[in-house]
């Protein structure tokens, strides 16, 4: 063993934000850390990238609301260069027959009583329904879920005491909440909805949340909890507010890194991890992809839990109860993500020109049994051929990303197969689906097709060889009900120690999940910090 092993606390596998924020608090409680990043720059799904010729975007990540308030403040994410406006409005759904819905800046009301005065009275009661709930994820998301364990009383115990002190929170909330939160985690997005509201277009722009990300349709059961997974989010202090991160999503993780370096951890790019080492049943270090071996007293896995344990690990190391979950563990959200350079900035039939809309998320899909068909043809066909597509125009209000006049566009497009049907490849389509996705935009908003000057395709085949999202899967493991809180990733490895001794995860198959979070990251720290003391 070399010098420089025997002083290194924890490698760390994976350079994307949750092991920037994990390396970034270890090391700031004094562990000497390393972190290994297979590309060749850090920020994993969370970085931006120059796409076209003086274009620049966020490549596959691409909106800022759920990073904890608690990591930038501990992280001083402003202090290294973090910078994050607010969206001026909130989302805005075109409709094929000319209108439009345009939430945000203070005339939500007014634009959905266009469609209904009653859901627009029912909208105040709705959002501070789903507000108390969100403030229990809220404070749910920095706290290792109570651990289902094997050992004795003593092992038992403290995880009972976890038990009570959360059934003490949840016990705070008035009891129709308790019923409305008990209900989120099991009914559909649709059904939730439909308690509320009688409108269409209120229903599939609140409904949007339930399938961004999530390969199922709205009137799937659990649908209703990726909803509430989706406003439990925050930006510059406003809550339940989408923000952009000015220079993408990239300068989040910039900021990261310099934070976990300036607390002396050791960050490498270009380095892959092909293995982890297991010795005397206990993970021990890394094989790197260049062969080079490294050893420190705790590993921890920044990777989908499928990877960590059907590929990084030898076959004989996991236990076969992981082993069995991990054939079990449901990937794939449907997701083709795109990237496209615009001559001029996209023009819709429904609400002509520029106008604060273009700084909305952009959601094409204008009723929720339009998103249920996309679902099932998508598992029929591979892909929808009447998708569903969030564009979000970042340049309107970041003008670094493009040159004068021109712009970028962030396209998020449902629903597609994460594995084609008939053995066909992702390869073979690619094209033929991004092209499909630009003319749905193009009838929505006539001649964007005509202005696209470059674009960046990535299917499903794409995000998993880039970075690591197994089916495209931007949650590292679908957010149902048998997928989450002490269940994610597996009974007993809640709280981010993984099957054998010395190894962690902290990840996004961690409690709380998917999305740009950092609380997966910041939670599993304080479990390594614990155990290495």
């Amino acid at each position: 063993m070399r010098n420089e092993d025997a002083r290194r606390d924890v490698l760390l596998v994976g350079g994307g934000h949750n092991g920037l924020v994990c390396a970034a608090y270890l090391a700031r409680a004094g562990l000497k850390v390393t972190v290994l990043e297979r590309r060749g720059v850090v920020g994993g799904a969370a970085v931006t990238e120059e796409f076209h010729p003086g274009f620049r975007n966020s490549v596959a990540s691409y909106t800022v609301s759920l990073l904890q308030p608690k990591v930038i403040e501990d992280l001083d994410l402003h202090g290294h260069g973090l910078r994050i406006v607010l969206r001026r409005r909130n989302n805005f759904l075109p409709l094929p027959d000319g209108r439009y819905l345009l939430t945000g800046g203070g005339r939500t009301a007014e634009e959905v009583a266009k469609f209904s005065r009653h859901d627009a009275e029912a909208l105040p009661a709705y959002e501070a329904r789903l507000e108390a709930m969100a403030d229990v994820l809220r404070a749910l998301a920095l706290q290792p879920p109570p651990n289902v364990t094997d050992g004795g009383w003593l092992q038992a115990l403290p995880e009972l005491l976890r038990t009570a002190r959360l059934g003490r929170q949840l016990h705070a909330l008035e009891p129709a909440l308790r019923q409305d939160l008990l209900d989120l985690f099991t009914i559909s997005a649709a059904e939730y909805l439909d308690r509320w509201f009688e409108s269409g277009p209120i229903k599939a722009l609140l409904g949007f949340d339930g399938i961004v990300g999530n390969y199922a349709s709205p009137y799937a059961p659990g649908t209703a909890y990726v909803l509430l997974h989706h406003v439990f989010g925050q930006a510059n202090g406003v809550k339940g507010a989408w923000g952009h991160a000015i220079g993408g999503m990239g300068a989040i993780t910039r900021a990261m890194a310099r934070a976990a370096e300036a607390a002396g951890a050791e960050i490498h790019t270009g380095q892959g991890v092909e293995r982890i080492l297991v010795e005397g049943g206990r993970a021990t270090g890394v094989v790197t992809a260049a062969g080079e071996t490294l050893r420190a007293r705790a590993v921890v896995a920044n990777v989908n839990p499928k990877l960590l344990y059907q590929r990084l690990l030898p076959a004989g190391a996991v236990p076969p109860a992981t082993a069995e979950r991990m054939r079990n563990w449901r990937c794939g959200s449907g997701t083709f993500r795109m990237n496209v350079a615009l001559s001029r900035a996209p023009d819709f039939l429904a609400l002509p020109g520029e106008g604060e809309h273009l700084t909305a998320g952009i959601i094409l899909a204008p009723s929720l049994d339009y998103m249920d068909r996309a679902w099932r043809d998508a598992r029929e066909h591979g892909w929808s051929r009447e998708p569903i597509v969030e564009m979000l125009v970042p340049s309107s209000l970041d003008d670094s990303l493009a040159p004068p006049g021109m712009h970028v566009a962030s396209l998020f497009c449902q629903h597609v197969a994460p594995e084609l049907p008939g053995g066909r490849s992702w390869d073979d389509h690619r094209d033929e689906v991004a092209d499909l996705m630009i003319a749905t935009v193009d009838r929505y908003a006539p001649g964007f097709a005509a202005s696209v000057l470059g674009r960046q395709v990535l299917s499903p085949l794409d995000l998993e060889r880039e970075f690591g999202l197994v089916g495209g899967d931007i949650f590292h493991g679908a957010l149902s009900l048998n997928q989450l809180f002490s269940a994610r990733p597996m009974l007993g490895q809640a709280r981010y120690r993984g099957a054998i001794p010395g190894l962690y995860l902290c990840g996004s198959g961690t409690h709380p999940g998917g999305g740009v979070t950092g609380a997966p990251g910041h939670n599993a720290a304080q479990v390594v910090i614990g155990d290495l003391r």
